[in-house]
């Protein structure tokens, strides 16, 4: 795919399930495939609407393979400060990632297998996730899909689409807290994550808006 192709400013649209399923779908061509990516700050719903979104195209037809399958395991960063900023951009395997895309854009093996990332355990596991060689949509969510960077450059080059989900902050906080709640931590060390490492990423995730291909309204 070609990059800087889109307007200025993308469209926007509500998030219609039965609509976007058929922007999907009219894409389509027989024997074809489509990599779509999701992108949004913490706690967009970016999880939900992917699985949402694969449900209305058929369970046959779609998988879901996140971004965070590549965070950086904790013995990779223990004794490192990206241990206190787990979710940073820098605290991603992107070259793993991207070999991860290209496989599945190649269509040359079987099954592709993905890693999932398990919250609680708060570590990726490898090969948790079958992409087989004849589904015709994979969507992939992450944080990062549109970071001007390099080396996410290049993962979004792999990406037919990148859709970027615009959450309410106040909802969107509110999920956050809750997440970090609900796997272990104490009310006042989710708002302090929150505040130090979940809201620096929002505000960078929100200035690559502008390069997403469609902005979609959720909440």
């Amino acid at each position: 795919m070609e990059l800087g192709n889109h307007p200025p400013f993308p469209e926007t649209l509500d998030a219609d399930m039965d609509q976007l399923s058929q922007r999907i779908l009219q894409k389509l061509t027989p024997g074809s495939r489509l990599v779509l990516g999701l992108c949004g700050a913490p706690g967009a719903g970016k999880s939900t609407f992917a699985e949402q979104l694969a449900a209305g195209l058929g369970g046959d037809n779609a998988v879901v393979v996140p971004m965070d399958g590549f965070h950086l395991g904790h013995d990779v960063i223990k004794d490192s400060p990206k241990l206190h900023r787990k979710g940073a951009i820098d605290t991603f395997d992107v070259s793993g990632y991207r070999s991860l895309l290209q496989r599945i854009r190649a269509r040359e093996e079987d099954v592709v297998y993905a890693p999932a990332y398990r919250r609680g355990l708060e570590e990726p596991i490898a090969a948790s996730i079958a992409v087989p060689k004849d589904v015709p949509v994979v969507i992939t969510e992450g944080n990062y899909l549109l970071a001007p960077e390099l080396a996410w450059l290049a993962v979004r080059a792999e990406l037919d689409e990148v859709w970027f989900l615009e959450t309410p902050d106040e909802l969107r906080l509110k999920r956050l807290v809750d997440r970090h709640v609900r796997f272990g931590k104490a009310l006042s060390q989710a708002v302090e994550w929150v505040r130090g490492t979940d809201e620096p990423n929002a505000e960078f995730i929100r200035t690559t808006r502008n390069s997403a291909d469609l902005i979609i309204r959720l909440g």
